[in-house]
């Protein structure tokens, strides 16, 4: 088998054959709409099934010597059905004569179904009998190859019949006009998408965008002018939308792959699924309006036409296709007097509107310098001395009043904000340690990173600047990562770790214990420091497992020669255990919770600090 090529799906009569898994084992590639490109051809999923194994394999060689890169074998053939429902392959190439479930029976389940019943269908048989030819042809067989399978014939079938329908779908589910996906191909993948959503609990919202002055364009200026109009709606439509809002984690990058849909005449449809809440939806809607206010060229005339776009979410508003459909264009039919967006539930269109006015808000706040760093003070256990602090970010908005961490970094991450967010804090936290070498106060500084921050390609770049900029010796900024971030892409992080140790910075694993970390690469990590997650200190002045826990990472963490913190020390029992398991540090209110840098100073001038080597 080539490199490239994907075997989705491999089922096996015998439970000791052998089974070939990839991402698309558990998630199939979207429902193929297959172009009329010899690329797009060669990305045909094709399933195969047949009861003899040799002859699948035979047939899947051959077909690799061609182009052909994804397959699906199926050898059970009671497992045809489920997996042509779950897969959706393009073509399917089926043999007649199979025990529990035949051919026949196949290839009538499979014109019967709403979904597939158009799928080609090749039938592989060594009958040569007219009766069995005709009787598969009444049940829908779109062509017939004789076994055994010459390799230049089943070439040449799969490669017409793939052709005349990828022409047939650019007819049925393509819009002639602006080329995008219709309303068949819409409602194709909506019930896809709300499968999926179902399957795995995830959100999914759906935006129906509606142009209630377009009749106006046909009516003053003709059909032509209006459909050039059309064509200049779906562009700018198609050029706001970004794979981050529509799609999530857990898709793949499909090619063809687009979300935007036109299901009449001056609708437009956008579906978002996997979103991690469902008011994100009020960012595709606002770019759409923003675009939208850009007048219309209509052959010279400049035209406006304010969109009205109403939006629904899965399971929150509706469960169906259906109702979903109902629950969106109703909402677009309140936004139109507004010309704005407007989510179907009230609760939610108040939570999309109040969290599209904070990003506006966190964006102002990170440009105008109305965030400012409290620092909570690392001590040490046994001689009560300041090892270090660790900066948090806090948000004080114009009123005074505070915006919490945790409503504002979440918004941050998800929106991108957090790359601006966490350069400030990095670049005040080093200008802050200045300040303080100025007053004769020299002290560790620990820096949270982002998943983002972590993985931008100017990381090390911004730190090296950073502590150039400020004159920071490197040795006293601690980057606090989680293990998650590190275990994401280990080899990735490995390098670029080793490249902040180069600086001569100290690295630290953040909240241990709740990630998932494996103990055979953590000891390559080149770290100094290992943080003990607060929620096992919850209650282990009565709970003995949590107590042999964090017993077993303060050896862990000795073992791997580092320094362990407990964060979330808020009673004098909880320090007085650890100071028995033998913990290094700790951090908490029991000492002092995050103040301000003045009220931090006094405290550092007055109480003895000592420095982490």
């Amino acid at each position: 088998m080539t490199p490239k090529t994907q075997n989705i799906e491999s089922s096996q009569q015998s439970s000791n054959a052998s089974v070939s898994e990839s991402p698309s084992l558990i998630e199939p590639h979207l429902p193929n709409t297959l172009k009329d490109s010899s690329s797009s051809l060669s990305e045909a999923t094709i399933m195969m099934v047949d009861d003899e194994g040799t002859t699948l394999e035979v047939m899947q060689a051959f077909l690799e010597d061609a182009g052909y890169q994804r397959f699906v074998l199926v050898e059970n053939s009671s497992e045809a059905m489920d997996k042509l429902e779950k897969l959706r392959p393009d073509i399917l190439l089926l043999d007649l004569m199979m025990p529990e479930v035949t051919g026949f029976e196949i290839l009538q389940q499979v014109r019967a179904h709403a979904h597939l019943s158009h799928l080609p269908i090749i039938i592989l048989t060594s009958s040569s009998d007219a009766e069995t030819k005709l009787k598969a042809l009444d049940c829908g067989a779109t062509d017939f190859l004789a076994k055994p399978v010459d390799p230049s014939e089943l070439i040449l079938r799969v490669r017409n019949t793939l052709a005349a329908k990828a022409y047939q779908n650019q007819l049925a589910y393509y819009d002639g006009l602006t080329k995008l996906p219709n309303r068949n191909l819409f409602l194709d993948r909506l019930t896809w998408f709300l499968e999926r959503a179902e399957r795995h609990q995830e959100y999914l919202a759906m935006l129906h965008i509606s142009l209630p002055h377009f009749k106006n364009i046909n009516a003053t200026f003709g059909p032509q002018i209006g459909d050039q109009v059309i064509m200049q709606i779906a562009d700018r439509i198609q050029t706001c939308i970004r794979g981050s809002d529509v799609l999530g984690q857990g898709f793949g990058q499909e090619k063809d792959f687009t979300c935007v849909f036109r299901v009449s005449g001056d609708e437009f449809s956008v579906v978002c699924p996997n979103i991690t809440h469902p008011e994100n939806a009020v960012k595709v809607g606002a770019r759409i309006i923003q675009i939208m206010q850009q007048p219309f060229n209509a052959q010279g005339t400049q035209v406006s036409l304010p969109p009205s776009i109403g939006i629904a979410s899965y399971p929150n508003d509706a469960t169906d296709v259906m109702s979903l459909i109902q629950c969106a264009v109703g909402a677009s039919a309140q936004a139109n007097a507004q010309t704005g967006y407007r989510f179907y539930s009230s609760e939610m269109n108040t939570k999309g509107q109040q969290r599209l006015q904070l990003e506006a808000e966190l964006r102002q706040a990170i440009e105008s310098d109305q965030l400012v760093l409290h620092y909570q003070p690392q001590v040490d256990i046994r001689s009560n001395q300041i090892k270090g602090v660790e900066a948090l970010v806090r948000w004080q908005k114009a009123d005074g009043s505070f915006v919490f961490p945790d409503q504002f970094i979440p918004l941050a991450e998800e929106t991108g904000l957090i790359l601006p967010l966490g350069e400030w804090v990095l670049k005040e936290a080093c200008s802050q340690w200045a300040r303080w070498q100025e007053q004769g106060v020299t002290i560790q500084i620990s820096v949270n990173l982002s998943l983002k921050q972590f993985h931008a390609n100017n990381l090390v770049q911004m730190v090296t600047d950073t502590l150039a900029i400020y004159r920071m010796d490197a040795q006293y900024l601690m980057l606090e990562l989680t293990e998650s971030l590190v275990m994401e892409h280990p080899e990735q992080a490995l390098e670029t770790l080793n490249q902040l140790i180069t600086l001569g910075v100290k690295l630290s694993i953040d909240d241990f214990g709740t990630g998932y970390s494996s103990l055979s690469y953590l000891k390559q990590l080149p770290l100094h420091e290992l943080k003990i997650d607060r929620s096992f200190l919850e209650g282990m002045t009565e709970d003995l497992e949590n107590r042999a826990l964090i017993s077993a990472m303060i050896y862990l963490g000795h073992e791997f020669n580092l320094i362990v913190v407990a964060e979330g020390v808020e009673e004098k029992e909880q320090l007085e255990m650890l100071l028995g398991l033998e913990c290094d540090e700790y951090q908490g209110y029991f000492f002092s919770r995050p103040i301000p840098a003045d009220d931090l100073t006094a405290m550092l001038i007055n109480i003895p600090v000592g420095i982490n080597t």
